[in-house]
């Protein structure tokens, strides 16, 4: 059965790895640095791109293509480019898509490091930078400049769980000639795929759904067209931002059971997520799968599931907050998300806590405020956790 046959679960399994001539199951980790060539003609074709040989695995690497073949098979994209971290894809396509006196249009509420490598650094080479709810359309069309050259959108939002229309974005950047550019990790390929709706370049932390493990740190960037993926690609190369051979295998090994473990905790989710808006210490809950969010709609229209993630918000404030944290007994009180465990973290306390009271504001970072990672435990004992650590706030 060919590849574009398949429903996601076999691509799952079968999509971007070759035949390994030994007939191995699984992609073998090709440790090495280095490739050698059976003659200086084979040498001189790699170097000049008439051959699709390795050289050295910083250029490439056939576990690491193995890996990146697959991504761009699930969101339907053209090519990827596994790098070290998340925050190795968020800088190479910075360095590939900006230059001096470029500008860019980002979400307010958008992974802080993001936005720390662009208003620390980016900015001191000449790039602007504007920072807004990109959930209200009206609000990007304002934001936009003449040298506006970058769209960037982070959806949902983390932690404020905002959804931001896709489509709609798509339609007014080729109004204004702008690359469209989002971080899918809250979804993942299984629950979400912008490049079906038009937009120009996706990535993720694979750190997050697609590994799911808590034992790798890895980024990809896949493009919708061939002019970007080598844009995008050049920059990564030579920025040094390449993933190791054995993180891929990890990866690799991770994402086979991705919408399994999507599945469990959204299922969880859903149930977690009403237990608490009936909680009388809750304010309120953001969840995408609650008629309570304001973009539930929107939601439904272009995810194939809400998710595992959710944000809500204590009435005690910043002491609330930090009780919850002290007192989980199976969530693990710590950052990062999307792994088979359930996660907590306060982010006014932690995440967050650099940021002034203003900046807080402007991105929605409530005292109170709550990230919640669903895992797959058994849904009664994450509630029974939950239950158990709001008695004492």
């Amino acid at each position: 059965m060919s590849l574009d046959k398949m429903g996601f679960n076999s691509k799952l399994i079968h999509a971007g790895a070759d035949k390994d001539k030994f007939g191995s199951a699984t992609v073998p980790i090709y440790q090495t640095s280095t490739f050698g060539f059976e003659s200086a003609d084979e040498g001189a074709k790699c170097f000049s791109g008439e051959s699709n040989g390795f050289i050295y695995t910083r250029i490439g690497n056939p576990t690491i293509q193995a890996l990146e073949k697959q991504i761009a098979i699930l969101e339907g994209g053209f090519g990827g480019i596994a790098t070290s971290s998340g925050m190795g894809a968020v800088s190479s396509i910075y360095m590939g898509l900006l230059k001096q006196g470029d500008h860019m249009v980002s979400t307010n509420a958008v992974y802080g490091p993001s936005r720390v490598v662009m208003e620390s650094y980016f900015s001191k080479f000449g790039v602007e930078s504007s920072y807004i709810i990109t959930s209200n359309i009206d609000n990007i069309k304002k934001a936009i400049k003449p040298n506006t050259k970058v769209l960037y959108i982070e959806t949902p939002t983390n932690p404020t769980m905002e959804i931001t229309d896709l489509k709609a974005c798509v339609a007014l950047a080729r109004e204004h000639n702008i690359i469209t550019v989002v971080d899918n990790t809250f979804c993942s390929p299984y629950l979400q795929r912008p490049l079906e709706l038009g937009i120009d370049v996706v990535f993720h932390s694979m750190t997050k759904f697609i590994n799911g493990h808590a034992d790798i740190v890895a980024g990809i960037i896949i493009t919708r067209t061939e002019e970007l993926y080598k844009i995008l690609r050049s920059a990564m190369v030579n920025m040094g931002c390449n993933m190791d051979p054995h993180q891929a295998y990890l990866v690799l090994r991770g994402v086979k059971t991705l919408a399994i473990r999507v599945d469990r905790a959204q299922q969880n989710a859903i149930k977690v997520a009403d237990y608490l808006e009936n909680h009388p210490k809750v304010e309120w809950v953001k969840y995408p799968g609650l008629k309570s969010h304001p973009q539930y709609e929107l939601a439904k229209k272009q995810m194939f599931g809400p998710g595992a993630m959710i944000s809500f918000e204590l009435k005690g404030g910043f002491s609330a907050g930090k009780t919850l944290m002290d007192n989980v007994k199976l969530a693990m009180l710590a950052v990062s998300l999307g792994g088979v465990e359930t996660l907590i973290q306060h982010p006014a306390s932690m995440t967050h806590s650099k940021l002034s009271a203003e900046a807080k504001e402007k991105a929605n970072i409530t005292q109170g405020l709550v990230r919640f990672s669903v895992g797959i435990e058994d849904v009664e004992n994450i509630i029974a956790d939950l239950d158990q650590a709001l008695a004492k706030v």
